[in-house]
């Protein structure tokens, strides 16, 4: 009998780029650079931490700024619609065997393309008049593809090893504080621990998942902050791209795992 010697495993690009830190940083960059950049140019409307727009409906209510309020709060049922309508498409996309994440990573760079093309053909009059009927359909279209960022992150969760948001930031800062107790703990205080050696690997093994989602937030909005005043809507480009390339390793690595 022939036996055949086991090729061994070579390095895929692809494959690590969608692997669960360097998917989560870059997620999390884009959900940081487009909100903070949505946030400056439509005169803060939020488009990931979507709920942030109910505080800003309501000081927008005591101020009598009707327009405004309303905006804000039509970000939550569209939000809620797009995250509905992305859920269907992911059960529709396993019947048809196809990469869910492939396909909701394709879906999310369309719906970038169309808030890009939006924002630019919108912002220059916007930035001459602050008008709501101009915010109106720009924050629509950003909210859309966070929307769909939001839900990806859920409905693809076979392709990661654990569900980590990338677009609210909040559980995540809170889940960092208690792991960086959690391992304090067992090694200062180990009487205070059932099993301080497990309780300070599984800390750790936690924070090395959530810590990239964070850093990836913060230095994407640092970005936005930095290319917004420069390129305008132009500099969501850099998001497209972003999500652009994890869409195409995502296929290639389906397909690669198909044959």
């Amino acid at each position: 009998m022939t036996v055949v010697p086991r090729q061994s495993e070579t390095f895929s690009f692809g494959a690590f780029l969608i692997s669960d830190a360097p998917a989560g940083f870059l997620l999390s960059w884009v959900a940081g650079f487009v909100d903070t950049s949505a946030f400056i140019i439509l005169f803060g409307l939020f488009t990931a931490h979507v709920t942030g727009n109910l505080a800003l409906a309501g000081s927008s209510f005591v101020s009598s700024d009707e327009g405004s309020t309303v905006t804000r709060l039509l970000m939550i049922p569209t939000f809620m619609l797009v995250v509905a309508l992305t859920s269907l498409l992911a059960r529709f996309a396993r019947m048809q065997k196809w990469s869910v994440l492939a396909t909701l990573l394709t879906l999310e760079a369309i719906a970038l393309g169309v808030f890009l093309g939006i924002g630019t053909r919108l912002s220059p009059a916007l930035l001459l008049d602050v008008q709501e009927d101009l915010i109106l359909p720009i924050g629509i279209a950003g909210v859309v593809a966070m929307a769909i960022q939001n839900a990806l992150m859920k409905e693809a969760k076979d392709s990661f090893k654990s569900y980590i948001p990338t677009t609210v930031m909040t559980g995540n800062t809170t889940q960092l504080t208690i792991d960086v107790v959690q391992f304090w703990v067992a090694k200062v205080l180990p009487s205070w621990s059932k099993s301080p050696e497990t309780e300070a690997e599984e800390a750790v093994e936690r924070m090395g998942r959530v810590f990239p989602t964070l850093l990836g937030f913060a230095l994407g909005g640092l970005a936005a902050a930095c290319f917004v005043p420069m390129a305008e809507f132009w500099c969501l480009a850099a998001p497209l791209g972003i999500v652009s390339a994890l869409a195409i390793a995502a296929f290639s690595q389906h397909v690669s795992i198909s044959q």
